[in-house]
């Protein structure tokens, strides 16, 4: 075990693990953030998707000892009142059914609109590429895309 600083939806957090842990594993059963889902383990489904320095990636394949002083963003912490504009336009939209994958996709789509405010159907589709959804929301989720676009 080792003892890591990280530095989680703006505040400090320190755990310990094992320096192989997927930050999924840490987030889920260290601290208690159980937003982020696990999917696949390989990161290919997209439900495990957080923000590293602003960038969307998958928690299920990146190991603690790599992120130590980077800056993480999880479902939790994309809005302290579930007010952020992706995540009104998903319940305008009314875009989840099972709802599983659902925060993954709302964090590949806000690292989009930080990079890209106004993105194209290209745009969008490059972006969320990766982000399966077993139930088959993918036009609700881009017409929730535009729609936070325009917010």
């Amino acid at each position: 075990m080792a003892n890591y600083t990280l530095h989680i939806n703006g505040e400090s957090k320190e755990v310990q693990a094992q320096p192989d842990t997927p930050l999924l594993w840490v987030l889920r059963d260290n601290l208690n953030l159980v937003g982020t889902k696990y999917g696949c383990g390989i990161a290919q489904c997209g439900a495990c998707t957080v923000h590293i320095d602003g960038e969307a990636r998958r928690a299920c394949s990146i190991p603690v000892k790599t992120i130590e002083n980077q800056k993480i963003t999880t479902i939790e912490g994309l809005s302290k009142d579930t007010s952020h504009p992706l995540q009104e336009a998903w319940r305008k939209h009314d875009v989840p059914q099972c709802g599983y994958c659902q925060a993954g996709q709302i964090m590949s789509a806000a690292a989009l609109l930080k990079s890209r405010p106004k993105p194209t159907d290209e745009d969008i589709d490059t972006a969320m590429n990766g982000n399966l959804c077993r139930c088959g929301t993918y036009t609700r989720i881009k017409a929730a895309i535009k729609t936070a676009a325009k917010l």
